[in-house]
């Protein structure tokens, strides 16, 4: 307020803006923002994909479980056919020396002789 003498008027001045100081604020602010809707971005993502490969996975447990079935007929196979094997059938030893020779059949066992 400014009282004018010669007047008698009182006059008040505007006050002066300060210029705000948002402009230190504003880059970071943006940079925050960019963050959090960046890593939102990413964690639904993997949300989706984690449940996309549940899915999958339960898809294929059927097939596993008759893999594990066959995988489990197939190694009784060459045990038995071991065993014939290893007791001088001449057919059997034949099929265990082909299947050693691809890495499928088991190891050989050490004949001991008969008392």
């Amino acid at each position: 307020m400014i009282v004018d003498d010669e007047r008698n008027e009182i006059e008040e001045r505007e006050p002066i803006a300060l210029p705000a100081e948002r402009g230190a604020n504003l880059p970071l602010t943006i940079v925050l923002i960019a963050l959090v809707l960046w890593f939102g971005f990413q964690t639904v993502q993997l949300a989706s994909e984690r449940t996309n490969l549940g899915e999958a996975r339960g898809h294929q447990e059927a097939a596993m479980q008759e893999a594990q079935k066959l995988r489990t007929q197939f190694e009784s196979l060459i045990s038995k056919t071991s065993e014939l094997a290893n007791k001088g059938h001449a057919g059997a030893k034949l099929v265990m020396e082909e299947l050693q020779k691809r890495g499928m059949g088991a190891q050989p066992q050490s004949i001991t002789p008969q008392k």
